[in-house]
């Protein structure tokens, strides 16, 4: 049980929410009225604050722009059919948070401040909630050094803060992959497993290029001998070779997505098989021309189930007719009942507002 937490509120003097098109919601450019904000300094949490969406103000000598102590999380809230708000799985993305914090030399946050915090904002944005199939509340706590000194060390003051944000599909159509096999993203002993903002930042550059290419993403490969596929910029992935389904394992490198998870036991409960291996992108490549790659599909908070129409590798197109499918779409409508309320939730993922 979390412990009850008064958090003081003070309310927008408008609501934008009246001027808002919710038929027209692009990922992550509209914000709700509010944001909750923590700070924690001399060791310690101080009352968190639930107040209007705004700008923060920060010191050219901020810690985290000169040596990027930055870590963010990302999950949805959704209404049922009956209109009520619930989060989807926010207890394993705390745990994720403080796993991020502690490889980033960072403090733990509460769980009162992070999932009551969370409870009590979205609780007072759930108007903000979209009543739309494949729409949601995208929910982003995040945390950064809030030192104003310059020095290469773990800051010692730091600011947790949750923003909200409406959403419609993160990726409106199946997807063109392009297999990455010259940058790196993450290694072993790394912090690929983390959700750190310079995780994404040294991802842009080989995603720029493969967009510029014609591609939506790229897959990235081991920084070994980039014949081991990893994940997708935005999400993990899935193959389907004849009747098992493979995802690459946590080796560290990757992240530990919770639809990831979520998925794998969906997966599961519809009778696949299904392993967590190391996968070759030679190994995709010869199934695909036995005609045994079947489906591939990517997993994520923002992205949820996305299919993938398009894996190139070295100038070698594999190509899929995604209308044909049965996996994915299954897991998707499966994963959707359950947010929905459509159908019980055995597992207690939804997290009631």
């Amino acid at each position: 049980m979390i412990a009850a937490m008064d958090i003081p509120v003070t309310k927008a003097s408008k609501s934008k929410l009246t001027d808002m098109d919710m038929n027209n919601l692009p990922f992550g450019k509209f914000f709700t009225d509010h944001m909750l904000v923590a700070e924690y300094e001399n060791g310690t949490w101080k009352q968190p604050v639930i107040k209007p969406y705004g700008p923060i103000q920060l010191d050219p000598a901020n810690a985290a722009l000169h040596y990027g102590q930055s870590i963010f999380e990302g999950i949805k809230a959704y209404r049922n059919e009956a209109g009520e708000a619930f989060i989807f799985r926010p207890f394993d993305n705390y745990k994720r948070f403080n796993i991020s914090a502690k490889r980033m030399s960072m403090p733990e946050v509460p769980e009162d401040i992070f999932i009551e915090g969370m409870r009590q904002l979205i609780d007072l944005e759930k108007n903000w909630i979209p009543a739309k199939k494949d729409h949601s509340l995208y929910i982003r706590p995040f945390m950064f050094a809030a030192d104003d000194t310059i020095g290469v060390k773990p800051a010692d003051k730091y600011l947790f803060m949750i923003i909200l944000s409406p959403t419609g599909p993160y990726y409106a159509a199946p997807m063109r992959i392009y297999v990455e096999d010259i940058y790196t993203r993450a290694a072993p002993g790394g912090i690929g497993f983390a959700k750190a903002a310079g995780n994404y930042a040294s991802s842009l550059l080989a995603a720029s290029e493969a967009k510029a290419k014609g591609f939506d993403q790229v897959l990235w490969t081991d920084a070994f001998e980039h014949k081991y596929v990893q994940e997708v910029g935005t999400m993990n992935v899935f193959f389907q070779l004849g009747n098992k389904i493979v995802t690459p394992r946590l080796d560290g490198a990757i992240l530990a997505g919770v639809t990831r998870n979520s998925v794998i036991t969906v997966l599961q409960e519809l009778g696949y098989e299904v392993e967590e291996r190391d996968i070759k992108i030679d190994e995709l490549m010869e199934a695909y021309k036995a005609g045994e790659l079947k489906e591939a599909f990517g997993t994520g908070t923002a992205a949820t189930i996305s299919m993938i129409k398009e894996l190139h590798y070295k100038g070698y197109s594999m190509t899929f007719d995604t209308a044909t499918w049965k996996t994915s779409p299954a897991i998707s409508a499966r994963m959707n009942e359950i947010r929905e309320g459509k159908t019980e939730d055995v597992h207690g993922w939804m997290f009631r507002v």
